[in-house]
């Protein structure tokens, strides 16, 4: 490809601050959807409650921290600081961040709405990667790594509720 996806990633405390005040938005709409009765979300939810919870249950906070960190950190290069770059030349920087997301989507297609849901987040994770006038890697994989670092607690703490309820013993 001919791209450092490195070339972008600047440690820096507004790149910090900017990633965490970027995860608020998601965070809330994660909250949101877990308590919509809608049955494809209601589907996503038990799918994850079955794929992760299993294999979180034995996690203590600092090993879902490390997941989420290699997750945020692994995706972000790969996907904002390699594939998007790449397209953005191939293209132009709208179609890169399309096109980068719809493989984004298409990885995480657990359920077409999932995907949908990821393509959304992909593209907010796209634009957080220029968000403050200058690109900077960090921005998506702070943002990606607290909202999944969120979002295991709550898979593990709803999968580790359902061992508990009296239908689970069943």
């Amino acid at each position: 490809f001919d791209i450092d996806p490195f070339a972008n990633l600047k440690f820096s405390e507004v790149a910090l601050a900017n990633g965490l005040l970027a995860t608020l938005p998601m965070l809330l709409l994660f909250f949101v959807l877990q308590e919509l009765p809608y049955a494809p979300i209601r589907k996503i939810r038990a799918l994850l409650l079955e794929i992760l919870g299993s294999r979180l249950y034995h996690c203590d906070w600092s090993d879902m921290l490390i997941l989420a960190g290699i997750a945020g950190f692994s995706e972000e290069v790969l996907f904002r600081g390699l594939l998007q770059p790449w397209l953005e030349q191939l293209t132009n920087m709208t179609t890169g961040l399309i096109l980068s997301n719809i493989v984004f989507a298409l990885v995480h297609a657990v359920t077409p709405l999932y995907a949908l849901l990821a393509m959304l987040m992909g593209l907010y994770l796209g634009v957080c990667l220029d968000y403050g006038g200058e690109r900077n890697l960090l921005n998506p994989i702070v943002v990606h790594t607290l909202y999944d670092f969120v979002a295991f607690i709550v898979i593990l703490r709803q999968y580790r509720n359902s061992l508990n309820t009296p239908d689970a013993a069943r």
